[in-house]
């Protein structure tokens, strides 16, 4: 009910006489969701939403991919614990995500008849549709300032809304203001300069947030000609160069998609083996294979994840994983010039499993000159969902596939001297539930069973990486 009761509430506050009848709205995560939701119902007196690290809809924050963003659950059934009072040990969240069948797995700590649902309904159901802004677009009439970070868990959402808000909404102002800030942040630290990973993005990463959400309502609500309005819609921060950047659209006008294949004489298997990535095609190579064991599932390292251990997520060193024999890394030669990759990230590969149901993830890496793997940012596909995530369909074992993995958007610079890389795995856990490999109903059972993976990377098959590279 959050549409109506935040519509109700505008209206009951726009006839105050104390109310000058502008609303302007702020709050972050799921307060940033329920400032959306309200919009489409075109109260007179909203006037400057500032939706922050938020959600177009729940399906998208609760599934990536079509799996279970794990953390979500665990992390909002212990809050939700300690809200009403409960003696929770915020350490036992990863505790939990072990836990099978996941339907009940965080029972012992808050029984959540909305969490038993959301476990139930992994495809894009009415259950998800009914709250839904998709759908919506059209309907909204004021324009509003998105915030989001790079290693937000919800970037993608609020690309996502930016999207709709500019090119469906029903007003010229609400196409033509609305605004998009990212920063080099998580989810719980927009504007903060202060490092959380293995690396820093200097003094530049800063933003006195609360000046600029003031700058957004003196021009909204008080028609105050701060330049505001003047400014490009699109500000982000390029990391690895560490400096804002204005832009009039996104992507980038001049963007160049560019693909850099995957290589290797079958043995990219950590980062020990010979995977490479270039721009060149591939010829007649043999495939790559691993084993991915649900019971030893790669490691969740940095990333977009939100969680209670806020520190699990950002620009964390990758070389633990890497390590790893179902980890395949490709990389490229050190490079002679910079590349600056600013846009939407994804991953095509030629695959195919012993498995009926199985996940493939990427990760794209920033590996400096010293050997640190900084994370930019990753995806994951559900290979059930690889056609649709309102009517799933299981994989032939053996067969190939062409899978398209999103890796959601970013930017960073790859310095002269760096490397670019891709991870290839199976799990990001506890980013996400781990794929039992059965091909039962998701969080259902206990059953697991091993995948054996091959990954295609020849004239017929190619697999690669597609980079927005902007010209320099």
């Amino acid at each position: 009910n959050e549409a109506q009761d935040g519509f109700d509430c505008q209206e009951w506050i726009g006839a105050q006489p104390w109310c000058d009848g502008g609303i302007g709205m702020f709050g972050a995560s799921y307060d940033g969701f329920t400032q959306s939701l309200t919009a489409p119902l075109r109260s007179r007196y909203l006037k400057a939403p500032v939706p922050t690290v938020s959600q177009q809809d729940n399906y998208g924050h609760w599934y990536i991919g079509g799996a279970l963003q794990l953390h979500v659950p665990t992390t909002a059934a212990l809050l939700w614990a300690w809200a009403v009072g409960r003696d929770i040990d915020m350490s036992t969240s990863n505790k939990l995500t072990w836990r099978l069948p996941l339907i009940s797995a965080v029972d012992d700590v808050f029984e959540s008849p909305f969490i038993h649902e959301v476990m139930r309904r992994n495809t894009f159901d009415d259950f998800w549709k009914s709250y839904s802004m998709r759908y919506k677009y059209g309907e909204v009439a004021t324009p509003a300032l998105f915030v989001s970070g790079w290693y937000d868990n919800l970037l993608h959402e609020n690309f996502k809304l930016y999207k709709g808000w500019t090119t469906q909404g029903r007003t010229s102002e609400s196409r033509s203001l609305t605004k998009l800030l990212v920063g080099p942040w998580s989810h719980g630290n927009i504007g903060s300069s202060e490092p959380f990973g293995d690396i820093a993005f200097g003094d530049e990463a800063e933003m006195d947030f609360a000046e600029e959400q003031l700058r957004w309502y003196d021009r909204r609500l008080k028609n105050i000609d701060n330049g505001m309005d003047d400014e490009a819609p699109i500000h982000v921060f390029v990391m690895g160069e560490n400096i804002w950047r204005f832009a009039d659209s996104w992507p980038l006008p001049d963007t160049q998609y560019t693909s850099y294949y995957l290589h290797s004489d079958g043995d990219a298997n950590s980062m020990h083996g010979g995977g490479a990535l270039s721009t060149d095609g591939p010829g007649d190579e043999p495939a790559d294979r691993y084993s991915y064991d649900p019971r030893d599932p790669v490691p969740t390292l940095g990333g977009q994840i939100m969680a209670i251990q806020m520190t699990v997520s950002g620009p964390w060193d990758r070389q633990p994983v890497e390590r790893r024999d179902d980890v395949l890394v490709y990389s490229t030669d050190p490079l002679e010039r910079d590349v600056e990759v600013t846009g939407p990230i994804s991953l095509t590969l030629h695959a195919s499993s012993s498995a009926r149901d199985t996940d493939f993830t990427g990760t794209l890496v920033d590996v400096y000159p010293d050997g640190k793997a900084i994370i930019i940012c990753e995806g994951l596909l559900r290979a059930r969902f690889r056609e649709s995530i309102e009517n799933p369909s299981l994989m032939d074992p053996g067969k190939v596939y062409e899978l398209r993995v999103d890796m959601w958007e970013t930017s960073n610079l790859f310095k002269a001297g760096h490397r670019i890389r891709l991870e290839v795995s199976s799990s990001n856990f506890p980013r996400f539930d781990r794929n039992l490999n059965t091909g039962n109903q998701p969080g259902m059972d206990a059953e697991m069973k091993v995948a054996e993976q091959t990954i295609y990377h020849d004239a017929q098959r190619p697999s690669y990486l597609t980079l927005p590279v902007v010209p320099r």
